[in-house]
């Protein structure tokens, strides 16, 4: 497959973030359908947090299991180096902000603020799908190229979702240009990592920035957990974690069936 070709795979691949992203300027939610979101969208970034690591740790388990080569320290390091940068760095860029927030009236909104972390941390994690697209593509695996744009659309879709929740509960609606530059930071990455993973193939660039992933979404998971526990409906978090579970399982089996 020709790289023209690839490159429109991964931004159709990474395009499908824009069609959860239109909920965000929705204001007639109730607060339980609010409550509910929100906490959907924590179920679908644990899920992500746990497939990202999944995939980041299955070189570094292939070393442990006989197959050592001389790579599992720097394997090990990146993984845990990954998960450390991505969550104090968007730890740091929060206080920052904070600063800055302090010192003029004209910073960016806690919702909206929140709404551009969930984004960042999405938009590594695709970067890692682009990876993985452009990889198969070169190396020739059509079948699993397929699956694998069809599984990430399918992902992406949700995603778009989960980084408007937070603006839900803003009462000034976002405009179509921040929603679009949240689509970009989100869904971008996947047509960037399409691009270096037709022409570069590495399994410790692959680690590292799975790993990043996983920790910078997991700080957000953090922030959005706060967020639910104002509510004080602990019933609508349990379900909302769960039904975003099963949509983040139910979108990886259409990858896991084609073999990925």
């Amino acid at each position: 497959m020709n790289f023209a070709t690839t490159l429109a795979l991964g931004a159709v691949a990474g395009g499908t973030i824009v069609l959860g992203l239109p909920v965000g300027r929705m204001r007639s939610l109730a607060p339980t359908a609010r409550t509910l979101l929100t906490a959907s969208t924590v179920g679908v970034l644990l899920f992500l947090v746990w497939d990202v690591l999944t995939h980041a740790w299955e070189p570094i388990d292939a070393q442990l299991s006989g197959g050592a080569d001389g790579r599992l320290p720097l394997l090990a390091v990146l993984f845990a180096g990954g998960i450390a940068a991505g969550l104090f760095s968007v730890v740091g860029y929060e206080r920052l902000l904070e600063r800055q927030r302090s010192a003029t009236r004209d910073a960016v909104l806690p919702t909206r603020r929140l709404a551009l972390l969930i984004a960042v941390g999405i938009g590594v994690h695709n970067f890692a799908e682009g990876l993985a697209i452009g990889q198969s593509a070169a190396s020739g695996a059509l079948g699993l190229l397929a699956v694998l744009v069809i599984g990430f659309a399918l992902h992406n879709g949700t995603e778009g979702f989960g980084i408007v929740a937070p603006l839900a509960a803003d009462e000034q609606r976002p405009s179509w240009g921040f929603l679009l530059l949240l689509g970009l930071i989100g869904g971008a990455p996947t047509f960037l990592g399409t691009a270096v993973g037709f022409w570069f193939a590495s399994e410790a660039v692959s680690v590292l920035f799975l790993a990043l992933a996983a920790g910078s979404i997991l700080f957000v998971v953090i922030q959005l957990l706060g967020v639910v526990a104002k509510a004080r409906r602990t019933d609508l978090t349990a379900l909302g974690v769960f039904l975003g579970l099963l949509v983040g399982f139910a979108t990886d089996a259409v990858v896991t069936l084609g073999g990925a």
